[in-house]
């Protein structure tokens, strides 16, 4: 079976499934969460407000250990669409929130499968998968997060993973953060999400492999440490919608730089610019 018919048959199998995830947004999780990003583990007794976007490290999936594959990804088939090209990394997503979630609250997720495209891409053949996430506190939609996340084909042995030239971050921003990214708090974030893909601790499989220089940052990690920054510096307001895209790849040991701009056009710009200052993610975000 070629590549286009087995997309097509995954397709038609695959498109509107939906998982449902329950979760309670315990004290005991808060406090590694918060001991994990540098804030105060006794900060968030039960009733305490989360910042907004932190609803996305709840509802992780939990394959069983005998469904890990080789990447340390759960097997394909087993949470996400068996899509026939063997490497996966987060690509971008798309947010809106228009509820609150507090310590104690009972969460539900729902993960529907809405996007399946392959595409033909500067480094190869890729497909763009697209989840859906919903959020529930009671009944009520607290948040939709849409994340895609891109399939690459395989490395060959010996070569490494084709990285896009990139370009210089922006110059203009009105606040910055120099963030170091030392392996135990990658690792404390995969321990949180429950995320044991090989690239973020396994320097041999990473650079035999999957063909980097170096173990990589977590996708997630950057983007929620630029979007921690950005609710910093934009005190009073509440943050209700988040468009990101992963650009570059880090590496665990750099320091980046985390960066916004002023307001334009009703949403306000941040970014990331890796250790040479390219740019590395971007996001326009909107606050309340």
């Amino acid at each position: 079976m070629d590549f286009q018919t087995a997309v097509e048959a995954v397709r038609r199998e695959w498109l509107g499934r939906v998982r449902i995830i329950e979760d309670d947004v315990s004290p005991s999780m808060l406090r590694r969460i918060a001991a994990m990003l540098d804030h105060d583990p006794d900060a968030f007794p039960r009733g305490a407000l989360l910042p907004p976007h932190w609803f996305a490290l709840f509802g992780c999936e939990s394959a069983r250990q005998s469904e890990i594959g080789p990447d340390g990804h759960p097997e394909p088939g087993v949470v996400l669409p068996p899509i026939p090209l063997p490497r996966r990394m987060g690509a971008g997503r798309r947010t809106r929130i228009m509820g609150e979630l507090r310590v104690g609250d009972p969460l539900i997720k729902r993960a529907e499968v809405v996007g399946i495209e392959p595409k033909q891409a500067r480094t190869g053949t890729i497909c763009v998968l697209t989840m859906r996430h919903s959020y529930e506190v009671r009944g009520q939609t607290i948040a939709v997060d849409e994340f895609d996340a891109v399939y690459r084909e395989a490395v060959a042995p010996g070569t490494s993973s084709p990285v896009n030239a990139g370009t210089p971050a922006p110059t203009d921003a009105a606040w910055s953060e120099r963030k170091h990214l030392p392996n135990s708090l990658v690792f404390r974030y995969s321990a949180v999400t429950w995320n044991a893909h090989r690239i973020h601790y396994d320097a041999d499989y990473t650079r035999g492999t999957e063909g980097y220089p170096e173990i990589v940052q977590n996708g997630g990690l950057t983007m929620h440490l630029l979007l921690d920054a950005a609710v910093r510096n934009a005190p009073g307001r509440r943050l209700t919608a988040v468009n990101a895209r992963l650009t570059r790849p880090i590496y665990v040991g750099d320091t980046i730089t985390l960066a916004g701009g002023a307001p334009a056009g009703g949403t306000v710009p941040a970014w990331v610019a890796d250790k040479d200052g390219m740019l590395a993610a971007q996001m326009d975000l909107t606050f309340a």
